[in-house]
């Protein structure tokens, strides 16, 4: 049996008097591509803070076996450093920063190793985002609305990225997404999360299947 590696459950989280999550559980076990999909304001972000100790937990659990390195939203991205500076950032905890190894993962970024991070487009941005992250050599990545503002062929190539990492590493993923579509077809399972609830989780074929999940998030009639 594959061995978990993030478990949350019955997770309750809030601010001041609201609660932004309400008895959330959920699994990533070990070389799993996990997708958390929901609408603006559902606590998709909410649980990504909690998962990085940022905030705590009101009640219930959460537990990270192993290094998880974060993509977040939005990138934030040191604009006037170097891409090969904000790359081995990535690095700060260990001893060996050497970049060499994602110019190999992400060749796109061997180009821009010299470019200040705030001179270069969305896409590419991410881009280094995804590499920073990678930087730590994690065992579960959790990306934060990857493909936020980007073009569909700059997604597409950061999603076959994806893929290559999990296939040839084991790397798990938690990708926490708007976009459904994408997101369910990139990853085997997947969570829906509305209103800081989890109403609907499985087999990401089956979730697509479903009239409405498709109704819903697929732009698909019920």
């Amino acid at each position: 049996m594959a061995r978990m590696i993030i478990e949350v459950r019955d997770l309750v989280v809030g601010y001041g008097a609201a609660t932004a999550l309400d008895g959330v559980s959920l699994d990533v076990a070990e070389g799993e591509m996990v997708a958390l999909i929901g609408p603006n304001g559902a606590g998709k972000s909410t649980l990504v803070n909690t998962l990085c100790g940022i905030l705590a937990a009101r009640r219930g659990r959460v537990r990270v076996t192993g290094d998880l390195a974060l993509v977040p939203e939005g990138r934030h991205l040191f604009a006037p450093l170097t891409v090969d500076d904000n790359l081995r950032l990535g690095a700060w905890r260990r001893r060996d920063r050497d970049t060499a190894h994602i110019y190999t993962l992400l060749p796109e970024l061997g180009r821009l190793r010299d470019r200040p991070a705030g001179r270069l487009s969305g896409g590419e941005q991410q881009m280094v985002a995804l590499g920073r992250a990678l930087m730590s050599r994690p065992d579960v990545l959790v990306i934060d609305e990857m493909s936020l503002g980007l073009a569909p062929r700059v997604v597409a190539s950061l999603a076959a990225h994806l893929r290559d990492r999990n296939a040839a590493d084991g790397l798990a993923v938690l990708l926490i997404e708007q976009n459904a579509r994408l997101a369910l077809d990139l990853c085997s399972r997947a969570y829906v999360l509305e209103a800081g609830r989890v109403v609907a989780a499985g087999a990401s074929a089956e979730l697509a299947g479903s009239p409405q999940v498709a109704a819903a998030y697929l732009g698909l009639e019920a």
